[in-house]
């Protein structure tokens, strides 16, 4: 006698086959895209068991119509559920719940086609990033009438959840991004870039800042910190108990750091060499002037230690070694492998980029806008960083919690699209930098010759400058260098201030370096709790003896102009 559902699992079975012969057909399209292939013994074992994972999803929802889309069998999950469906709206509604898991099906599905294609690396890497791109974007939760969710906040609320969410995406279509976080709650320089300093020298492309001393006495090496142009300084100095800037005038450094210029169009010509002349070798010599000190220690972060590891290149070149020691955080100088930003960069890409913004443009250059810049860096990580806020923003009408970082995050930059262009062409797309063949300034670039210790962090899950990438840093310089590597993110690895106990980071005994990043994660130690103190330990021997504090910020030449964190930083993209 036949079950009672047989019926259900002949349409089920069905239904299948149907996607299975789906699947045949984007393998085929696939198969005409840069030479890729799918293996047909891999194309068979894959749709054998997306066959027999579907029906057991359909009878699972049949035999238990209230569990969960993280508990279906067949479908895998992390050790912490899919936060998408981690609702008991879920749970409450078999059809949503059996939406989410053949959603999730779906997706292990397709990322293990992409995952098992032939063919050119590159290519393979694109088409991986573009499924992903898909996958994420099909999830049922970003839809109102498929995400139970929003829709019981809509009934339960009487219809204000959407009127708000409806409120809230017309403001964010006024604003141009889409809120991350409240940002009525934070103002620049009140609860936020709060360390006390003065402006000491203002030019076209950045404010010089120094800060406050908090100490009695202070090394008399002077720090100077370079920061990304492509973002606001002050991801240093969110708030007094995480700024990285408030944490190294604490341990008694004479700090200076660089506040970029927000470009506007009269700074849509500027070029990479006038970003290393003007700001990057000016800013060390004014320092220098300043303090009256021969040399100074230096920190680049990301972009920033890009741009200082090229100036001291520069100053190598013609016999000038100002810096005493070196500080590089999440930074790329070798850019054979960049990680998944290598998806989006190729000749034709870079060329139009040349056409559009660079010199080659009608003008001689224009501004790659900030928002152009931030939306291409939130679709990394788009389940994080887009469709989380869309849900929550427009589907729930809920705002956001106010974020420091996340209000950081959304205050762009643009950038000079000349300096953009070059930056592209020689360092993502031709890998110039480590070659030596490069000339800026007009001097040939030697990464090698900045001969000085040096300390190089990577942050472990860092999606922007991969760490391995930033550990072959070590294979570059000349000089000693300590490597450490960091927990978490590109900022949360780097904002990790030791007195609230978070995360932990690895170190070498010895400081051994071999050639392989893995053979040196293989021999580290990993120790809990933030790297700043490791580091503030190895500065501390670069930075000469204590002598009595300045009273008063700058010099007699160059006078305070205004309090910190200055104008430059408010200007809006």
């Amino acid at each position: 006698m036949a079950s009672p559902v047989s019926p259900l699992r002949a349409e089920s079975g069905r239904n299948a086959v149907e996607a299975t012969s789906d699947m045949a057909g984007l393998v085929g399209v696939l198969n005409t895209l840069g030479g890729l292939n799918m293996p047909q013994q891999a194309l068979a074992d894959l749709q054998g068991r997306y066959l027999h994972d579907a029906a057991n999803l359909w009878n699972h929802v049949l035999q238990s119509p209230h569990a969960g889309p993280n508990d279906a069998p067949g479908v895998p999950h992390d050790k912490i559920p899919d936060r998408r469906f981690a609702s008991s709206d879920w749970t409450a509604h078999p059809l949503s719940a059996y939406c989410a898991q053949m959603y999730l099906l779906n997706a292990r599905t397709l990322m293990e086609m992409a995952d098992r294609l032939e063919g050119d690396a590159r290519t393979r890497q694109r088409v991986r990033f573009a499924v992903q791109q898909w996958v994420d974007a099909a999830a049922p939760s970003n839809y109102l009438p498929l995400n139970p969710e929003a829709l019981r906040k809509a009934i339960d609320s009487k219809g204000e959840s959407l009127s708000k969410g409806l409120q809230q995406l017309l403001s964010d279509v006024q604003q141009g991004h889409m809120s991350q976080t409240d940002e009525r709650g934070f103002e620049i320089g009140v609860n936020v870039a709060t360390s006390a300093g003065s402006i000491v020298f203002e030019s076209d492309l950045f404010q010089l800042i120094e800060y406050k001393p908090l100490t009695a006495q202070v090394y008399a090496r002077p720090m100077l910190f370079v920061p990304p142009c492509i973002n606001k300084y002050y991801v240093l100095d969110l708030q007094p108990d995480n700024s990285m800037i408030r944490y190294c005038v604490e341990q008694g450094h004479r700090l200076f750091v660089i506040s970029w210029r927000n470009p506007d169009p009269s700074l849509a010509q500027v070029g990479w060499e006038q970003y290393i002349e003007d700001a990057a070798i000016r800013a060390i010599a004014l320092v220098q002037e300043i303090c009256g000190s021969e040399k100074i220690n230096a920190l680049g972060f990301c972009v920033g230690g890009t741009m200082l590891s090229t100036a001291l290149a520069v100053l190598a070149a013609r016999g000038k070694r100002p810096v005493a020691s070196l500080t590089l955080l999440t930074t790329l100088l070798d850019f054979s492998d960049t990680g998944v930003l290598d998806v989006f960069i190729d000749e034709s890409m870079v060329r139009m980029r040349e056409l559009t913004l660079g010199p080659d443009s009608p003008g001689g250059g224009s501004l790659l806008r900030g928002q152009e810049l931030a939306t291409t860096f939130s679709f990394l990580r788009p389940n994080d960083l887009v469709w989380n806020y869309l849900v929550g923003n427009y589907l729930k009408g809920e705002t956001p919690p106010p974020l420091d970082l996340l209000y950081w995050n959304s205050d762009s930059t643009n950038l000079p699209g000349p300096m953009f262009c070059w930056y592209l062409r020689n360092t993502y797309l031709e890998n110039k930098l480590v070659q030596g063949v490069l000339e800026v300034c007009g001097e040939k670039v030697d990464l090698g010759s900045i001969e000085l210790p040096t300390y190089v962090y990577g942050s472990r899950e860092d999606h922007i400058v991969p760490w391995e990438a930033a550990y072959r840093n070590t294979q570059v310089l000349a000089g000693k260098v300590r490597f450490v590597l960091g927990a978490s993110g590109h900022i949360a690895g780097v904002i990790n201030p030791p007195a609230k106990g978070k995360r932990s980071h690895w170190v070498s005994p010895g400081d051994t370096l071999p050639a392989n990043p893995r053979q040196w994660l293989d021999a580290a130690t990993e120790v809990p709790g933030s790297w700043w103190r490791d580091w503030a330990d190895w500065l501390r021997g670069q930075a000469g003896k204590r002598v009595p504090a300045p009273r008063s910020q700058g010099s007699r030449k160059y006078k305070t102009l205004e309090p910190a964190p200055g104008r430059y930083v408010r200007q809006k993209a």
